[in-house]
């Protein structure tokens, strides 16, 4: 009797990715125990580049190496950050399950030894490390007085440039789940949702998203018993609402989701565009029953007319205009 081949598993090679890929093959491994799991971590070309900023750099420069191992079939499934992977993807690849979400807010992390707490706490000219367009266009609009410098590294080097006394960095941003993820809770000094004066997050953060080639159907029965309904709803309304007003990591869209009646699956989707020195804004709210993918693509798509109807093309159009050429 022939052995089945092991599943072999791809992901970014910075230690925040292979936790989380290790994550979904323990989490496979428990559903099917005598399979074998293989994990091949890339070095990808978002990876490599340290200095171009990241709005001249596309989501796909995080993906494209690994989809196209999945395309050749030397994987058989990516594990992605969700809000690292663009909203079009490949025409031989599909998204297909998303496991339970983590905590989708962003985090405050002071530079060690300061007295600071929050960002009310704050000083005036306080430098805020983050290399997110979105989270320095939110703050520079809650917080003026605030000063802002690029961050950019895996999350140990972007803690350790923050740490580090010589630096500029008062303090950082990223993601909460991030932290969590690799045992460094105890460094957040703040959750910055906006309900904590913070800012909306990224689209899909907290949220992993499995990619497999289109059309493996076993695949695809296999790994969507990771899948989480409620989290994948909530994620596809979010995603749709960046397609449709067709933004990118580079672009300060921000986004919360909340489940009003998890039983009647009552969905609040709220989203923000921001202009890059936070002078403009528009930001609105949608409910609505949502039960499955039409209808979660639906209120993605429904916010974001209603946003452009009160400006945000305005603001987006603004921002790609101004943008600085890539090299």
């Amino acid at each position: 009797m022939a052995m089945t081949p092991p599943l072999r598993i791809g992901t970014r090679r910075s230690n925040l990715a292979v936790v989380q890929a290790e994550g979904i093959r323990d989490s496979l491994r428990k559903i099917d125990p005598r399979r074998t799991y293989e994990i091949e971590a890339l070095h990808t070309a978002g990876d490599r580049d340290k200095t171009t900023a990241l709005y001249n750099l596309g989501k796909s420069l995080w993906t494209a190496e690994l989809e196209e191992k999945l395309t050749s079939g030397e994987l058989d499934v990516v594990v992605h950050c969700l809000k690292d992977m663009p909203t079009r993807l490949p025409d031989t690849c599909d998204l297909v399950a998303i496991p339970l979400r983590d905590d989708p807010r962003d985090a405050l992390i002071i530079k060690a030894g300061l007295p600071y707490t929050s960002l009310q706490t704050l000083p005036e000219g306080a430098v805020v490390g983050t290399s997110s367009v979105r989270r320095s266009a939110q703050l520079r609009r809650l917080y003026p007085h605030l000063r802002f410098a690029n961050l950019r590294g895996n999350v140990e080097t972007r803690l350790a440039k923050v740490d580090n006394p010589e630096s500029e960095y008062t303090c950082m941003v990223m993601s909460a789940a991030g932290l969590e993820r690799i045992g460094l809770k105890h460094r957040i000094n703040q959750y910055m949702g906006s309900k904590d004066g913070g800012i909306l997050h990224a689209v899909g953060q907290g949220a992993l998203g499995l990619e497999i080639r289109k059309g493996d159907n076993k695949m695809l029965e296999f790994l969507n018993q990771l899948g989480d309904r409620r989290s994948t709803l909530a994620c596809l309304a979010e995603r749709a609402l960046m397609r449709t007003l067709e933004g990118g990591c580079s672009v300060p869209i921000g986004v919360e989701t909340e489940w009003l009646d998890e039983e009647q699956y009552l969905l609040r989707i709220t989203g923000i565009v921001v202009s890059l020195d936070g002078t403009q804004s528009v930001q609105d709210s949608l409910d609505a029953t949502v039960h499955d993918d039409a209808e979660a693509n639906a209120l993605g798509e429904e916010l974001a007319a209603k946003l452009v109807s009160q400006g945000a093309d305005t603001i987006l159009n603004d921002i790609n205009t101004t943008r600085p050429p890539k090299e």
